[in-house]
């Protein structure tokens, strides 16, 4: 396509829709309305939020489950700072997604106008790339470039557009931004790791959300299979790995698996494929330090920035895992043909997931009159249907979920991950149930979670008809919070309680979704499976238990310690006197 005459708001418009953006998530506002006037007859469809987070969070949801940038815009300043936590999450999510920012026009800039703001500040430390519009005429292609980044990178740019910047009159060429394969990385480095795994008395596969990201699945199942390799998922990415295959064993980090955790104390050699093994993953559970101090680590990641960053590596690469993990394959093969099955192996593996599945069962199996959270969550995953996308906030109760959700696909697991903000799960849903339609997308939060985000958000699904199922965990309290409360401070409750949530329930109603409430245990599967097949927005309230009888490990006790006190109590009381 040649160059052609046409507005600053045209040539944006244009480059999304050559990047293939046919939604963008937002509120609409004064400042970037000119563009979109325009989004209608280009075929992209504007989702109105009730708050710009949640329209960030669905751009990073949608990203998530279709692998392709998604994009999502708002109102300069007061708009724009809303963003900021959501990109956040999709920063260390490696999430692509573009935010347009609109700002205070350039002859205010400085001057204090009204909702200007400092915008590249604020969204520095959480982008691969971001940019200001400093010519209108240079729209499209910084437009686009900001899209390249998105893939090249794997995570959120910014770009931001003085806001008298959509009009005026400038010649541009649209055309989609490149497709850059980041191969196998160094020859030299696989034929190393292929003789450490070969050698290997008991090699463990950690798949992390690279193989998710990268479609690298069937790679990584092949490779271990060949190895007789067990694999455990890191920390939330629960569906890097096919549950139901005989080498899985579930997924480390906090609230995970203790089979999990148990094999890789045994490894030898470790091959991290697609993590950066980050710091809060890899934290001692259930008073299990399970990382293998003494294992030679292999790591493999896109990102050259976070190999051997957090752990002594090895062997590294800077590779693609799903050509890598082939290539890894065929050095192995052509090193050591016709590898034998470790039956050995198989049976330790059966049996720590054996131990692992009735200790869970047993903790999940009360009959309590009041529902445990971990028997929700058991009777939650039985009812939900085999390929559903599940998008989990942060807390105790959507932490317990990593021992329970199982997949047998990739994207399929939407969680916070180690930014770890309450008011993810909401928006991230509705993201992905656009994405994917005819797949069921529940979004799990706790009651103080789906205060920040949920309750409003469901406006959205019934405006829009995402048709997302909410599980509200309500235990009237800041589970976590709590729990370290009654750990450390002597059940000393300062903020943690929430005895006043409103009937989320008949709230769900009252704003046009379908409502439940379920407090028995016998009811989760009928109401689940009432819920999925009503196509609907929905609610499901579940009243379960909370505080002390919470079976959850201490949150964040990698930052915690006992306290101790000084002063004799209220002694500020006495120096006022």
């Amino acid at each position: 396509m040649s160059k052609q005459k046409m507005t600053p708001s045209e040539a944006l418009v244009e480059t999304l829709v050559a990047e293939g953006i046919t939604k963008v998530f937002g509120i609409v506002g004064s400042a970037f309305m000119d563009a979109l006037d325009l989004f209608p007859d280009a075929g992209i469809r504007f989702i109105p939020v009730a708050h710009e987070q949640a329209a960030c969070h669905a751009a990073d949801g949608l990203a998530r489950v279709t692998g392709k940038p998604q994009s999502c815009i708002a109102q300069n300043g007061p708009g724009a700072a809303n963003f900021v936590s959501a990109m956040a999450a999709a920063f260390w999510a490696h999430s692509p997604v573009v935010a347009i920012a609109p700002e205070t026009g350039t002859m205010g800039i400085g001057t204090g106008g009204f909702q200007e703001l400092d915008q590249m500040a604020m969204f520095e430390k959480q982008t691969v790339y971001q940019v200001r519009v400093n010519r209108p005429e240079r729209m499209a292609e910084l437009a686009r470039r900001c899209f390249y980044m998105a893939k090249s990178e794997n995570g959120p740019t910014h770009l931001n557009i003085p806001r008298d910047y959509f009009y005026g009159v400038c010649e541009d060429e649209i055309y989609p931004t490149m497709d850059i394969p980041r191969g196998i990385g160094s020859k030299k480095a696989i034929e190393k790791a292929a003789n450490l795994l070969i050698n290997a008395k008991y090699p463990v596969i950690l798949s992390g959300g690279g193989v998710s990201q990268g479609n690298a699945l069937e790679e990584v199942k092949v490779l271990a299979e060949y190895l007789t390799a067990p694999v455990v998922n890191s920390y939330l990415h629960n569906d890097t790995f096919p549950a139901d295959h005989r080498l899985a064993t579930g997924p480390i980090g906090y609230c995970g698996s203790k089979a999990a955790m148990r094999t890789i104390a045994k490894a030898d050699v470790v091959l991290a494929i697609g993590s950066r093994l980050g710091p809060f993953g890899t934290l001692p559970q259930y008073d299990i330090n399970y990382w293998p101090e003494t294992a030679k680590i292999i790591q493999i990641d896109t990102n050259p920035k976070v190999l051997g960053l957090s752990k002594k590596v090895d062997v590294a690469s800077v590779a693609d895992a799903k050509e890598y993990a082939a290539e890894l394959l065929l050095m192995i093969k052509g090193l050591k043909p016709g590898m034998d099955v470790n039956n050995d192996r198989i049976e330790d593996i059966e049996k720590e997931k054996q131990i692992w599945f009735d200790e869970l069962e047993n903790w999940s199996t009360s009959d309590n009159k009041l529902m445990h959270p971990r028997r929700l969550l058991r009777e939650l995953t039985l009812a939900m249907p085999e390929g559903s996308i599940v998008a989990t906030d942060i807390g105790n109760n959507s932490s317990m979920c990593n021992a329970y959700l199982k997949f047998s696909n990739v994207r399929q697991h939407i969680s916070a991950l180690s930014w770890g903000n309450c008011g993810f799960a909401y928006g991230a849903a509705m993201g992905a149930k656009i994405g994917k339609p005819d797949t069921p997308v529940f979004a799990f939060q706790g009651d103080g979670a789906y205060g920040i985000s949920g309750i409003a958000e469901v406006m959205t699904a019934v405006r829009e008809k995402i048709p997302v199922i909410a599980v509200v965990a309500n235990n009237f309290e800041w589970g976590a919070e709590k729990k370290n409360q009654i750990d450390y401070y002597g059940n000393r409750f300062v903020g943690a309680n929430l005895r006043e949530n409103p009937d989320y329930d008949q709230l769900a109603k009252d704003m046009g979704a379908r409502g439940y409430t379920v407090e028995d245990y016998r009811d989760v599967q009928d109401v689940v499976r009432d819920a999925v097949a009503s196509g609907e927005p929905c609610v499901i309230n579940a009243i379960i238990e909370g505080g002390e009888k919470v079976l959850a490990e201490p949150f964040r006790r990698d930052a915690l310690q006992m306290p101790i006190r000084y002063l004799p109590k209220y002694a500020h009381l006495n120096a006022k006197k």
